[in-house]
């Protein structure tokens, strides 16, 4: 259906147009003549509009994404229209007076109060100042926030907004109470579980120049903020910043994007930084943790809780001080299996085995949702009874509930946190110190700071090297760092480490950057990312030979491109999931533009085509 207009329209503006009963949204990206045949009249104008860098921004991430313009530019939020976004004087702001911080105005230029620096601190920040975009390389403790708040305090000073991102909510309470400190009603969060009318607010706090911080997750990147001067990407290590679905873009990635277009400063940041930020761009350091503690790394056998485990965390607990303990599963996310034939008893729509929820007495399939009462006799030999693997969280918590009497245990899973109130909840039981250990998976990892944590254990770093990943050993090793730069901020720590393969972690534990040097010699020999580009094609279809046929029809065209390599194709390691077959082509380049051109000459409604991926399964 082709639409006119008899009123004037910009590129950008949203229009509402007839489609067949009902009225539906849409985006002027083009004017044209208009044609001989006859047109539907666009039915009306909206009061907002997206600016020309999110127009150019969401075509990049139609193109290198594979999505279509309608799925890139729904990531924005647009601006209003008729209005030139205002930026009110600082000294009209509703800054937070404390006695650590405090809005002030001396003379004619007011000013935020920063937290005090080191001088390593300092020497970061003015590092920072001086580039357009670098990677903030800083060892867990070394008091990176410390740099953002000032950051964020010269870009307010000069009359610019700042984006800051983090990899999941879980961070969000713990930042916004620092935050808030420093910059009061300034500064505000964004993440997926606020409400319509939270949101509704803070979008009008932006548009009346109040809110110039937003913090959040991966979606605050695309919040309607005017006179952008600087974003900050924390953990930019982490996956969580590649979205799973259409667009599959990478946060981090459009945000440095982002910033060349708007004239922005970018400043991604990590303890464990990726090969590729570390190989791509300028690095200023933070060598050393603003307190310096003692740590001290203990490695043992096993998969599961032992007395090891059980006494140190006794210990601890009867020293008054607070643990952590990582599995990294989620929920009873494990799968009952027969000891006869030793098959895993599967979902029946899924080629994956049912998880275990203990708590909740079913079995559910983590990819379609399917679930079903427990079995206990094998379908495929009929014997009985199936029993379990692999600890899940649920399970831990009552192993030590039992062994350590009086020990409060907070379970920090995705099953358990499920809405933001959750969230703050349980975060303030360990503030207050009314729980004493926080159990869970790799919401453990995310950058919590708590001076009173001394022991941190670390089960199943085995499983993660032990993924068909070819950044198995980078996603192990960081995983160590993080959750054990979780304690010993303030007080002597120790670490427990369970692993088959103790020489390997022992290697690094003093030293990040050898192992980035050791691992980025590894991928140049191996021609892995950053040394070269991947993109994975995913088929899945409800016949399986249908969903063969397009693999393979794909597969052919393909090897026409000379320029790339495909490094393999067949099923899926979950080979079905919702009922549907799955096939996977995994493709190789040495430079992503020959690659792009041949995955664009195949793309069609029956492939999904994920470049830059993260994720393999």
């Amino acid at each position: 259906m082709t639409y006119a207009s008899s009123q004037s329209l910009t590129i950008g503006s949203i229009v509402s147009v007839p489609l067949k009963t009902t009225f539906k949204d849409a985006v002027i990206v083009e004017e044209v003549k208009k044609p001989e045949f006859e047109t539907v009249e666009i039915a009306s104008v909206s009061s907002k509009f997206y600016t020309n860098e999110q127009m150019e921004i969401a075509k990049f991430i139609s193109e290198y994404y594979f999505s279509s313009f309608g799925e890139a530019i729904s990531l924005f939020i647009p601006y209003p229209v008729g209005e030139d976004p205002c930026v009110l004087p600082l000294d009209e702001i509703k800054l937070q007076s404390s006695s650590s911080a405090q809005g002030r105005t001396q003379g004619s230029s007011p000013t935020v109060e920063t937290p005090k620096l080191t001088q390593a601190q300092q020497k970061a920040y003015e590092s920072l100042l001086k580039k357009d975009k670098a990677l903030l390389f800083g060892v867990t403790g070394s008091g990176k926030t410390e740099i953002f708040i000032s950051l964020f305090a010269k870009i307010l000073e000069e009359g610019k907004t700042s984006i800051f991102l983090m990899p999941e909510i879980s961070l969000t309470p713990q930042m916004e109470k620092r935050l808030k400190v420093y910059f009061g009603e300034t500064v505000e969060m964004w993440h997926s579980k606020l409400t319509k009318k939270k949101k509704e607010s803070i979008l009008k706090g932006i548009e009346e120049g109040e809110i110039r911080i937003v913090a959040g997750a991966r979606s605050a990147l695309f919040v309607p903020l005017s006179n952008l001067g600087l974003i900050v990407v924390d953990e930019e290590h982490d996956d969580s910043y590649k979205a799973m679905t259409r667009p599959r873009y990478h946060a981090r990635d459009v945000a440095v994007l982002m910033g060349s277009k708007l004239g922005a400063k970018v400043v991604l940041a990590s303890a464990t930084p990726s090969m590729a930020s570390y190989y791509k761009y300028d690095v200023v350091k933070l060598a050393q943790p603003f307190v310096q503690t003692q740590k001290k790394y203990q490695f043992i056998s096993g998969d599961s809780i032992n007395h090891t485990m059980l006494h140190a965390l006794h210990m601890h607990y009867k020293a008054g001080d607070q643990s952590l303990l990582f599995l990294p599963t989620r929920g009873n996310f494990k799968y009952l299996y027969c000891e006869s034939c030793g098959k895993t008893h599967l979902c029946p729509y899924c080629s994956v085995g049912m998880a275990l929820h203990r708590k909740y007495k079913h079995l559910k399939c983590h990819y379609c949702n399917f679930t079903e009462a427990i079995v206990d006799t094998c379908t495929q030999c009929g014997d009985t009874p199936l029993k379990s693997e692999r600890m899940g969280t649920v399970e831990a918590i009552e192993i030590i509930c039992e062994a350590v009497e009086g020990i409060q245990v907070e379970q920090f899973d995705k099953d358990s946190i499920t809405t933001a109130k959750k969230l703050k909840e349980a975060l303030k039981r360990f503030e207050t110190g009314e729980s004493n250990l926080l159990l869970g998976t790799q919401m453990l990892s995310k950058g919590h700071d708590y001076a009173n944590i001394t022991l941190s254990v670390i089960m199943g770093l085995d499983y993660i090297l032990g993924l068909a990943d070819y950044r198995a050993r980078e996603r192990a090793i960081s995983l160590l760092f993080q959750i054990a730069g979780r304690s010993g901020r303030a007080k002597e720590a120790e670490v427990i480490v369970q692993t088959g393969d103790p020489e390997f972690f022992q290697t690094y534990l003093a030293d990040y950057e050898l192992f980035i040097k050791d691992e980025l010699a590894f991928l140049e020999m191996a021609d892995y990312p950053p040394f070269a580009s991947l993109a994975r094609i995913l088929v899945a279809h409800k016949d399986e030979s249908k969903a063969g046929k397009i693999t393979l029809d794909t597969v052919t065209k393909l090897k026409a491109f000379k320029d790339i390599e495909i490094v393999g194709s067949g099923k899926a390691p979950v080979e079905r999931i919702a009922n549907k077959y799955r096939f996977n082509i995994l493709l190789r380049a040495k430079n992503r533009v020959p690659l792009l051109k041949a995955l664009h000459s195949v793309d069609c409604r029956e492939i999904e085509i994920d470049f830059d991926p993260v994720e393999f399964s």
